[in-house]
């Protein structure tokens, strides 16, 4: 998800000064507006490295915002959104993973919580019961929402072999259903990704659904005038790999591989996304 914007570090030091002097009133005003930019700053960099590298620090940054500002929900979401991308994409150690993105979940649902009370405790709910709830809700909670369903599909993948946690996918495909119904092409139509790999994620024995995901990633490569490289990759990856579509999945493969990686927002993880594309074509031999 060539555009480089990068926070200087005078204005990450100007920033911790704020934090460190008490200064609420600045702070109230800045703190989305850091989220936000921090936020696309780490999207569009085409530098994994600097990246793995550099975002533990903001990481830190980030746990000490949240903890001196725990009204402003945009930092709560900032802080679980790129707490578990940084565990999806940079660790290795799987205790690590899974210690991450505990922390991102527990900072995705405190935003969930102060945008309503009701989903306070959303693994709590019945499936209906959290339906009944989302179905109330409008617009304005799609970026949360999102985040949170997002952020509730890393913590299940680094959970994947707690049945408790693969139990809590219908509720992730709920918050993504209701995003897509209230605002389809957020973030590129990446609510359709979700829930392509939800569709996928488990064989048809188990109740996969490959035909529903192949929908779901067309729409999300659609949507992204086919700028999300990462929607092909699991289209290949998930759909074609699961039903033995050789054809299909070498096509997406290539087509990834020679792809400009660069567009707002999608640049880092389509450069992942290239670097996953050589890897299943390399090993597509011996899959097939």
């Amino acid at each position: 998800m060539l555009v480089k914007k990068k926070l200087s570090h005078y204005s990450v030091m100007v920033f911790a000064l704020l934090v460190l002097s008490g200064c609420a009133s600045i702070l109230e005003k800045k703190s989305q507006h850091f989220a936000n930019s921090f936020s696309s700053a780490v999207l569009e960099s085409d530098d994994p490295v600097m990246i793995e590298q550099g975002i533990p620090s903001y990481l830190l940054l980030l746990d000490a915002l949240v903890k001196n500002n725990p009204e402003q929900t945009a930092l709560w979401s900032a802080a679980a959104n790129l707490n578990s991308a940084y565990a999806s994409s940079f660790i290795k150690d799987a205790g690590r993973v899974k210690s991450v993105n505990n922390k991102a979940l527990k900072y995705a649902f405190t935003a969930l919580c102060q945008k309503d009370k009701r989903l306070c405790h959303p693994q709590a709910l019945s499936l209906d019961e959290l339906n009944g709830v989302l179905q109330q809700f409008d617009s304005s909670y799609v970026s949360t929402l999102y985040i949170t369903g997002s952020v509730w599909a890393g913590w299940i993948q680094a959970n994947s072999d707690d049945w408790n946690a693969i139990a809590d996918m219908p509720r992730v495909e709920a918050l993504m259903k209701r995003v897509v119904a209230l605002e389809e092409r957020y973030q590129q139509g990446a609510a359709h990704l979700y829930l392509g790999v939800l569709a996928t994620v488990l064989t048809p024995a188990l109740g996969g659904r490959p035909e529903l995901g192949k929908k779901h990633f067309e729409q999300a490569v659609n949507l992204s005038q086919g700028q999300n490289l990462m929607a092909k990759l699991y289209y290949a990856k998930n759909y074609a790999r699961g039903i033995l579509d050789r054809e299909l999945h070498d096509k997406l493969l290539q087509e990834i591989i020679v792809a400009d990686p660069h567009a707002p927002d999608l640049t880092l993880s389509n450069i992942m996304a290239q670097q996953q594309a050589k890897e299943l074509l390399q090993s597509a031999d011996d899959y097939f």
